[in-house]
């Protein structure tokens, strides 16, 4: 057997001072929030922003134009954004299966 002795239950003995040995660590001041109880509100959406993307000219005028529609959604809110991409992905499409009927 050794020289520790843990008691009846095999516990470690409890911690000299006055912190009982359940007792919850001490948190963090900043992490409890702030101190003088204000609440911090959040900053306003600025409302929909340009990605500022330029468009190069592929030569072909039906997908320039599907393509240019795309800029469309730049002035819109996100729920908008739907029928633009479905109007250029039907400009794409008909550009593309004019290419394949060879009638461009």
């Amino acid at each position: 057997m050794s020289d520790l002795d843990f008691g009846p239950s095999g516990a470690a003995p409890a911690p000299d001072g006055d912190e009982a040995p359940d007792a919850a660590p001490a948190q963090d001041a900043d992490a409890a929030g702030p101190a003088d109880g204000a609440v911090h509100a959040l900053p306003e959406a600025a409302g929909p922003v340009p990605l500022g993307v330029v468009l190069r000219e592929t030569g072909n005028a039906d997908v320039d134009a599907a393509v240019a529609r795309l800029s469309d959604a730049d002035e819109l809110p996100t729920a908008g954004h739907i029928e633009v991409y479905e109007d250029a992905h039907r400009g794409l499409r008909d550009a593309l299966a004019a290419l394949d009927e060879n009638r461009s």
